[in-house]
């Protein structure tokens, strides 16, 4: 990909960054400073920043507002970082592997301009000590990530645990240019008792040895966030591959913002999604997973885009036929009364799922925890997470990469029988299964 620009150019970009780094937002805060920390902001009880807000250096043109989902003008490469920029951004950063295994694909021109291995970008949690947190999400401006165009395939990790939400984005890019776009990403609750620690580092890698190149300008978290301040809305239509032919009933997710099914005609409308590249899933009982990528821009209509679906292969699990999107009772795993540890028929029934997984790599699973109605609602959530999490540490210990699983308590907010007797108890302390890609 050509990326000649002149030096000219070069320095306009420079004028362009002084002239427009001078602001302040109550949102953001000091778009100058390497660091921002905001409480009771409209987006979130906590907001905390980490990297100017600056296009890696490069600057934004007059009026662009880098939070409302457009892409920046191409920037010119390559720069070096300067002595105040946070760990990890503003600069270029390639893969772990990257020149000790044989490219798999083409090279972008970026990744040869002394570029950086994966360095952890920290977020200091201090501030968000005493604050009892329901709910988190990163927002980011990232630059030139082209996964499908050049076969890199990214890991995201937060505090060394996978972080598959931003995996599922980070993958799906092609940003060639190179530009710069923003994204929002849920962090899911199984991952949510990381905000407890003194930092989150989150670190991006890629192991294929892709001369893949990208750089990050600035992340965001919000804690227990209020509104999506920027949004917008997504439609198109869920197909058959082969055929043509419209499917109906299929469910489309984006995740951790929303979930809806498409009409008689095919049809999926997805609302109060939040701006910039957004992936969404379809999936449908007979047929593997597929995605597009939306790009969705704040007061503009996103194009509309056809998800296509080929016909999966059936696959059982105890001699019954899964299908996605359906919940299967892991029959055998039960827990004492305020106990998240597995016995050993437990473990003898997650040797099941672990068969089913191994002969099908492209299964991805979501586990879902839930209690009887003991203890106090907030106690059997966080009971419902350790437990499907005890599960989830399992399948992993057994060699099934962790990036196919997830897994959310529920606690006692879903019971399949009545907590008045305890046969009932007894069968509302349970594990599920869901298939939610083939």
């Amino acid at each position: 990909m050509l990326r000649c620009i002149s030096i000219s150019i070069f320095f306009i970009f420079l004028f362009v960054s002084t002239s427009v780094l001078a602001q302040v937002t109550p949102n953001d805060g000091d778009w100058k400073s390497n660091s921002a920390l905001l409480k009771n902001t409209n987006e979130a009880d906590v907001m905390i920043r980490v990297g100017d807000i600056d296009n890696l250096g490069f600057g934004f043109a007059p009026g662009f507002n880098p939070f409302t989902g457009k892409a920046t003008d191409i920037h010119p490469y390559p720069w070096q970082p300067q002595k105040n920029d946070v760990p990890g951004l503003d600069r270029i950063i390639v893969g772990s592997k990257f020149g000790k295994k044989q490219q798999p694909c083409s090279n972008d021109g970026y990744s040869g301009s002394n570029p950086a291995k994966p360095i952890p970008i920290d977020i200091p949690l201090e501030s968000a000590k005493g604050v009892k947190i329901t709910g988190a999400m990163l927002t980011m401006f990232v630059d030139d990530f082209q996964a499908p165009y050049l076969c890199s395939k990214y890991l995201a990790y937060m505090n060394g645990k996978r972080f598959g939400n931003l995996e599922n984005i980070l993958n799906t890019l092609n940003q060639g240019g190179p530009i710069g776009k923003f994204i929002s990403v849920r962090i899911p609750p199984e991952l949510i008792d990381l905000l407890n620690s003194s930092k989150l580092s989150v670190m991006i890698d890629d192991t294929s040895g892709a001369a893949d190149g990208y750089a990050i300008d600035f992340v965001k978290l919000l804690i227990n966030p209020k509104a999506v301040l920027y949004q917008n809305s997504i439609t198109g239509y869920v197909r058959d591959k082969e055929t043509n032919e419209i499917i109906a009933n299929a469910i489309v997710t984006v995740r951790g913002f929303g979930e809806t099914t498409t009409d008689s005609e095919g049809k999926f409308i997805l609302n109060n999604l939040p701006i910039g590249l957004i992936v969404a899933e379809a999936n449908y009982t007979g047929y593997q997973s597929s995605s597009e990528v939306f790009d969705v821009i704040q007061d503009e209509t996103t194009e509309e885009r056809t998800i296509f679906l080929d016909k999966a292969k059936e696959i059982s699990f105890q001699d019954k036929k899964v299908q996605v999107g359906e919940a299967i009772t892991l029959n055998n795993i039960q827990f004492k009364v305020s106990s998240s540890e597995l016995n050993t028929e437990s473990k003898t029934e997650l040797n099941k799922v672990v068969l089913l997984m191994s002969q099908n790599p492209r299964i991805e699973i979501e586990l879902s925890g839930h209690t009887s109605s003991e203890g106090t609602p907030d106690g059997n959530i966080q009971l419902s997470q350790s437990r499907v999490q005890s599960c989830k540490n399992y399948l992993i210990s057994k060699g099934i990469d962790e990036g196919r699983i997830s897994a959310i308590g529920y606690g006692a907010s879903k019971p399949i029988a009545e907590n008045s007797t305890e046969e009932g108890r007894v069968k509302n302390r349970r594990v599920e299964m869901r298939i939610i890609k083939i």
